[in-house]
């Protein structure tokens, strides 16, 4: 009985240790690879072995949870049927070869919490239904060749802590809806076309810790309410063209001292003034 009972256990342990994803998964994972030359990866995928083998790709209860291919030599676009793997909650393709525009079907990732694909090649617009994936709390696309405006959606990811999006070339203003974003501890958008004010809003950013807008072209009036945020410890919002005057404070947070650069594209320091108990700083 002790060896039926032993051999029928190892059965079990097999059958689940081979536990395949459903075809649509298998699909959306098999147009991934060949989309981005899997054939020349630098770890490969035997696709006539199960997908559990595959690397970097993680399966919890039959469904893909994870794919993380770090500096694989992954080559071309990804295919719109990334967005049936639904059960998705990381997608780490950090440092490849990835290009062309991100799939509308990326919001279709509802279970996605970090998402990674900075220094690539990507381009275009980030999509609008970024902002479906409502449990993301990391998007990471810096180092890109992004373009065109900032989506509303990112405004409505309540969970959201880590944006960062440097040295693209996204232009247009910050959405509104971004200085809603109660949750969010790192905001990276230096190194863009991003124009407009940073507006008095940005107190309601109550989680911020790092901020950093430099060489931008945003204007107007540094808003005193930067003060408000008690967690900030990092803040360089240098090279634009803000003007006006700025706190102490402020001044001493900003890691390029509020260097601004003028309507004639000349670089000037902003000096600091002290007025009784308050010191404020004005254009040279």
């Amino acid at each position: 009985m002790k060896t039926i009972f032993t051999y029928v256990t190892l059965l079990l342990v097999s059958a689940s240790s081979f536990a395949e994803i459903s075809l649509t998964e298998k699909n959306a994972l098999v147009k991934f690879n060949k989309a981005t030359k899997g054939s020349q990866w630098i770890n490969k995928w035997d696709l006539k072995k199960p997908a559990s083998t595959w690397y970097g790709v993680e399966i919890e209860n039959d469904k893909v949870v994870s794919i993380k291919l770090v500096n694989n030599n992954l080559n071309g676009e990804l295919p719109k049927e990334i967005g049936d793997l639904t059960s998705l909650q990381v997608l780490n393709l950090f440092r490849n070869n990835i290009i062309g525009v991100l799939p509308e079907t990326i919001g279709n990732l509802k279970s996605l919490t970090k998402l990674n694909i900075a220094f690539n090649q990507v381009s275009g617009s980030l999509p609008e239904s970024l902002g479906n994936d409502t449990q993301l709390k990391s998007i990471e696309l810096h180092m890109n060749r992004l373009t065109g405006q900032l989506p509303e959606g990112i405004g409505n990811l309540s969970n959201l802590e880590t944006l960062s999006l440097f040295n693209n070339e996204i232009d247009g203003k910050i959405p509104m809806s971004y200085y809603q974003l109660k949750t969010l501890k790192v905001l990276l958008l230096n190194s863009n076309k991003l124009s407009g004010k940073l507006d008095k809003e940005v107190s309601n950013l109550s989680s911020l810790e790092t901020l950093s807008l430099f060489e931008n072209k945003m204007d107007g009036q540094v808003p005193f309410d930067l003060e408000k945020l008690e967690k900030l410890k990092e803040m360089n919002i240098s090279y634009n063209m803000f003007n006006g005057l700025v706190s102490k404070n402020l001044s001493k947070l900003d890691a390029l001292n509020m260097t601004m650069v003028n309507e004639q594209g000349v670089a000037t320091t902003l000096k600091v003034y002290t007025d009784k108990n308050s010191a404020f700083a004005a254009d040279e």
